[in-house]
This record gives structure tokens, C-alpha cells and sequence, in this order.
């Protein structure tokens, strides 16, 4: 709740909470502001309060007012604020294509990460807390590395172009763990398994071309491909993996030139890939002429022996993406892409012209780490861990009144709420809580009632009780909430 200061007013502090969230995202283009009597009702003002509040933010260019609708962000702030916002209320084209859209605002999340909202947990967050991540082997190793004569030769020169040859090694031996054959040679470091992607379509695909991509999926993926200018062909994803007859309808119509797959623990339903539409999809991929980019992010959260699409295709079509922020450190940003041999050099080059290299001394680290069996150690510990916070999270979640619209498994929970989430999220903000709206996991921005959670942050009952509480409101105050979209996740 806002409070008397003597700095500054309650429509000062009101304006300034507003003008915050649109810069930072957390209120897209287009949005509209509650009225001014719910407003007033949810942050324990008068209506005049709110009223200054928002002829402040008119002043400043932030809203617009629309006559007899409301106050809505405007939307040429795309330009001004950063990445664009795919506008409110957007649908697929004719087809199921978006036709050129503007990227979807999927950087709220990321710059919230660089924030502090105090002590809480933040359930909306897409990485391990802090303190799961501590280790002892990962100081060690950078000090064994820099302790040897070899510093000297990779600090004071550019690293090898592909990446360090004993990572690449490591990881290629990794790889057949998971009955992915890939070599040295067919390997190359990232800055991060989104730099990989990035490399990827920066390589195969031309502004205007088609790209299948799972829906809901990951927001990044959305807003990075929409800035690149591809075309978005949204591929609803079920329980067994992509909906293959929407594949099949867009491969006779469109000619996609890339379809990008969370096989394992998709985000953000959890679901895992069948042997079955594993081996459709790389049916339709050889009849039609498409690359498959297989991301495995969450590899080191789920077994070996789990559906990949590279390990059958044996990097053919398929290209494989992976990365070590999720369970090492967020900070340790070493991704990787292993691709079929025809691809190499042009991937590479690519590599070279956005980064040069990547940090050779934070390569040799983690080859150490994998050589010496501590990534694995460390993965077996965050995996136990993982389980029993998801147990925590499920029991706490369904005690509120929630329901999964798929079955928990891996880091994030796919929670229908019953309630509008973009709205939703806005209230929890003011309790200090950032969400994940479904919203975002969908090219179009289709609001609904899912959300989703990370399990290992959505352990504290009070941040449920906020929620139970909050949701309470929002349901009084938006009895015309959005039907639950749990059967389309």
C-alpha cells in the first residue's frame, strides 16, 4: 500500500509505481489501467488520488486516455521503452501465421532479474534461488585454472574460435550419455543456450521466413525470432509433444524453414517428448525440407534415457542447444549447439561476427567440473531438492485453490488460477510479487487463467496467502474474468 511521505504525495508515489512497471515491461503497450475506482479501491486512495496519479503519467507521455474506455499505455512507447509488445488482443492470421508482428513482451522477466524485490521468493522467476546454486567445486576450479601457466596464453589472446577443444571434448562425451552422438568437431560454445538459438536462426533463416514454434512456449523464443522478422507459426503442444496435424497443415501451406522443440520438461507445461511424435516430427521435417532445433535446457534436471529428437535423427536435421545457467549459475554463461557437420563452419561464422569468442577461462572451468564428476554430483543434489519443493509447491497450490493444466514435473508448474492473470499480476506486484502470466507464453498474448510457477520459489505459504487473497479481490472486481484455458495448454 502506498504511504504518507513527506518527499512526496500518494499520487506522486501512485504515478511513479505506474511510470516503473512500463518501463521495465511489467506493463506492455497497450495494456489498460484499472479504472479509476478500482484503483482507488485496490490501493486504499481516493479517487482523486488516482486521478492526479494518472494526469501525471499523461503529462509524461506514458498513457493515453481513450474516450469512454479508460487509460491505456500508449503504444508507440516500443520505440522509446526497448523490444515492442505485441498489441493487446492480437490474433494469428489467416492460417495461424503472424503476419509480421512486433515482438512479444517477454523482457519484463529478464529485467526483473536484475532487480531487488527485497527477501521474497519470486515464484515468477525462471532460475534456481541463489543459495541451491552455491557450491565449493565451482571457486576451485577457476582458481586451478588460473593458478597454471596456461593463464597467461588464454587471458592476454583470443580463445579458440569453435570454443575450448578439452570443453568441447567433455561435452561431446556428455552427449553420448543422453545417445547423442555429436564430436569435438561438431560442437561450438555460446555465451548461453540463447546466444546458440540466436546463432542458429541468425545462420538458416532470412527476415520473412516461416518458423514453427511451440505454443505456450517460452516467451524469449517469441520476442527473439519477432525482432529477428520471422514469421511465427504457433504449434500448439500437448501432453505427447506438437500438435503433428497443425504441423503437417502448416508444412503444406507455408514451407517453414525452422521448428524450434523443448523435448524434455518443456517450458512452461512440463511435458515431456513420446517416442512416437518424436519420430513424426522427423518424418515431417525429411518430407519438407524444415531443420529442427532441439533446446535442452533443462537436460541436467531429467534423465538420459528421456525422448530426444537429436538422439534419433542423429544430428541430420535436428541441431541440439543446451546450456549450463539454469544449474550452474545464471552468471556462467557457457552454452552450446552441436550440429550436423554441413553446418558447422556457417554456424560458426556467425559465432565470430556477433562475438569473436567466448570466455576460454570459464571453459576450461567447467571442463574441469565435468571431467571431475562435480556437475553431475551437483545436478543428482539440485534433482532431490527439485522433488521435494515441487512436492511442497503442488500441495500449497491445490490447498489455494489452484489447478494444474498439466501434470508437475521439472522446475515449472502450469497453474490455472480462475482468474484474468495479466490481472492478476499486476496485484501481486503491489505485494512484492512477480508472476509469470500465461499471457506471456503465447505469441499472440492471449490473456487467460494460467500462470506459471517455479517450484523451487513457490514453497512459502505466505506467498500463497497473498495470492488466495489477492486472487479474491480480483475476482470481485473482474466477475467477467476469461474462461480457464487449462485444455489448450
Amino acid at each position: 500500500m502506498l504511504t504518507p511521505m513527506a518527499s512526496q504525495s500518494l499520487s506522486e508515489q501512485l504515478a511513479g509505481r505506474f511510470a516503473e512497471r512500463i518501463r521495465n515491461r511489467l506493463l506492455s503497450p497497450g495494456a489498460r489501467l484499472p479504472s479509476v475506482r478500482q484503483c482507488a479501491q485496490q490501493q486504499g486512495v481516493s479517487p482523486s488520488t488516482v486521478v492526479a496519479a494518472y494526469d501525471q503519467l499523461l503529462a509524461q507521455g506514458l498513457v493515453e486516455a481513450r474516450r469512454n474506455r479508460g487509460f491505456f499505455v500508449r503504444e508507440s512507447l516500443s520505440s522509446a521503452v526497448g523490444a515492442g509488445a505485441l498489441p493487446a488482443g492480437r490474433r494469428p492470421a489467416q492460417g495461424g501465421a503472424l503476419e509480421a508482428p512486433a515482438p512479444v513482451d517477454a523482457t519484463a522477466l529478464i529485467r526483473a532479474m536484475f532487480q531487488g524485490h527485497g527477501d521474497k521468493p519470486q515464484p515468477g522467476t525462471g532460475v534456481f534461488p541463489a543459495d541451491w546454486l552455491e557450491t565449493t567445486f565451482m571457486p576451485t576450479a577457476v582458481r586451478r585454472v588460473t593458478s597454471t601457466q596456461s593463464l597467461k596464453s588464454f587471458s592476454l589472446q583470443y580463445g579458440e574460435p569453435a570454443g575450448d577443444a578439452g570443453l568441447r571434448r567433455a561435452l561431446s562425451q556428455k552427449l553420448a550419455g543422453l545417445n547423442v552422438q555429436a564430436a569435438p568437431g561438431q560442437i561450438i560454445t555460446t555465451v548461453g543456450a540463447s546466444h546458440a538459438l540466436d546463432i542458429v536462426s541468425r545462420t538458416l533463416l532470412r527476415p520473412g521466413d516461416p518458423v514453427m514454434v511451440e505454443e505456450p512456449g517460452w516467451a524469449i523464443e517469441f520476442a527473439r525470432l519477432s525482432a529477428l522478422g520471422m514469421r511465427i507459426l504457433p504449434v500448439p503442444r500437448g501432453p505427447d509433444g506438437p500438435d503433428l496435424a497443425v504441423m503437417a497443415r502448416y508444412c503444406e501451406v507455408h514451407r517453414p524453414k525452422l521448428f524450434v522443440s523443448v523435448s524434455v520438461f518443456h517450458n512452461p507445461t512440463g511435458y515431456c517428448l513420446t517416442p512416437g511424435s518424436a519420430h513424426r516430427i522427423l518424418q515431417l521435417a525429411n518430407a519438407h525440407g524444415f531443420h529442427v532445433v532441439e533446446d535442452d535446457t533443462y537436460s541436467h534436471l531429467a534423465s538420459e534415457h528421456a525422448t530426444r529428437l537429436c538422439a534419433l535423427d542423429e544430428l541430420q536435421r535436428t541441431i541440439y542447444v543446451s546450456g549450463f545457467a539454469k544449474i550452474l549459475a545464471p552468471g556462467w554463461r557457457i552454452g552450446y549447439v552441436a550440429a550436423p557437420p554441413a553446418l558447422v563452419e556457417r554456424l560458426l561464422n556467425t559465432k565470430l561476427l556477433s562475438t569473436l569468442t567466448t570466455p576460454a577461462l570459464l571453459e576450461k572451468a567447467l571442463a574441469w567440473c565435468i571431467d571431475q564428476g562435480q556437475l553431475r554430483r551437483h545436478a543428482e543434489r539440485i534433482r532431490t531438492r527439485l522433488d521435494l519443493a515441487r512436492a511442497r509447491s503442488v500441495k500449497l497450490a491445490l490447498a489455494h485453490g489452484c489447478r494444474f493444466a498439466a501434470p508437475p514435473a521439472g522446475l515449472f508448474g502450469w497453474v490455472d488460477t480462475g482468474v484474468d492473470t495479466d490481472a492478476l499480476a499486476q496485484r501481486m506486484l503491489d505485494e512484492g510479487y512477480l508472476l509469470a502470466p500465461g499471457a506471456l507464453f503465447h505469441a499472440g498474448r492471449q490473456p487467460g487463467t494460467l500462470m506459471r510457477i517455479n517450484f523451487a520459489t513457490t514453497q512459502d505459504a505466505q506467498f500463497w496467502r497473498v495470492f488466495s487473497k489477492i486472487r479474491a479481490e480480483v475476482q470481485r472486481t473482474s466477475p467477467h474474468a476469461s474462461k480457464p484455458l487449462a485444455g489448450r495448454a
